[in-house]
């Protein structure tokens, strides 16, 4: 059976569904999909990519890993966060199967492990092997997963600390745990993450940062990371390295890659959004 990663959909289901189409024809088989993260928001039907994405799931085929948009979703229907004006939840907000749709999203994890491979929604810091990530995962998801998952949403935002420490704990832990695995794209050699820089696919000179996976000594550099989120860095296929995020909100595309034989298969994408600071066309 072959594995197929697949890069951020962010509501986009006409180009799911024509993606999945090409999966199918190229796959001559069965196949597993595994989602990066970021199902939904910003595109232009949350709800019908989220259902799609779960029907999947519930038929043994599909399983994804929580973005930093699906977490938002999580804390909007709480009424832990306000709704942003480029957000396209509205629907799932309304829908009748609303409540089913947020138990199945809640419970996926932050990381994934499969075949060698881990997938992530953003990164790693660089203390963290694959083994440790998974555990900390794992602690994120044992809260999301119980009876007081609200309240652990209600302490999940902030930038701080940003860089990670063995001696954390509590609140502060978690949403460590979370801003990395569902927001890295930089930080420094000794692994502080840095928040600003969300529309390059580089560091300016003398700031001292740098992709979390350009860090010397970084513990998680022997086995391949899978990850989304960065869609100014594009496609990225690397002997231990893949990234999926190709742009489809932003008129890009959506790319998925399979596990087995490094196959690339992409969609073309219209711009449903435009990056902040470029006039819509």
């Amino acid at each position: 059976m072959k594995t197929y990663f697949i890069g951020d959909l962010q509501g986009c289901h006409d180009q799911t569904l024509d993606l999945l189409a090409r999966i199918a024809d190229t796959a001559n088989g069965p196949y597993r999909l595994l989602f990066a993260g970021d199902l939904i928001n910003r595109g232009p039907d949350s709800l019908a990519t989220l259902r799609l994405v779960y029907s999947l799931a519930q038929q043994g085929l599909a399983n994804s890993v929580l973005g930093n948009h699906d977490l938002h979703l999580l804390a909007v229907v709480n009424g832990i966060r306000p709704e942003h004006a480029s957000d396209t939840l509205g629907d799932i907000l309304e829908a009748p199967d609303r409540d089913e749709l947020i138990d199945w999203l809640r419970h996926r994890p932050l990381a994934l492990r499969h075949d060698g491979h881990l997938l992530v929604h953003a990164g790693l810091l660089p203390q963290w092997s694959v083994e440790k990530a998974l555990l900390l995962a794992d602690e994120v998801s044992a809260m999301l997963s119980g009876g007081g998952w609200i309240d652990f949403l209600r302490s999940m935002y902030g930038n701080e600390p940003a860089i990670w420490s063995d001696d954390l704990r509590g609140a502060d832990r978690l949403r460590c745990i979370v801003n990395a695995m569902t927001r890295l794209r930089f930080c420094t050699e000794e692994g502080r993450m840095d928040f600003k820089m969300k529309e390059s696919g580089s560091a300016p000179k003398g700031s001292g940062l740098m992709p979390w996976f350009d860090v010397p000594g970084r513990q998680s550099a022997g086995q391949t990371v899978v990850f989304g989120h960065w869609s100014a860095l594009g496609l990225m296929l690397k002997p231990r390295l893949i990234g999926l995020d190709s742009g489809c909100v932003w008129g890009g595309k959506l790319s998925a890659v399979c596990l087995e034989d490094r196959t690339l298969i992409q969609v073309d994408c219209p711009a449903f959004r435009q990056p902040a600071g470029k006039a819509a066309k």
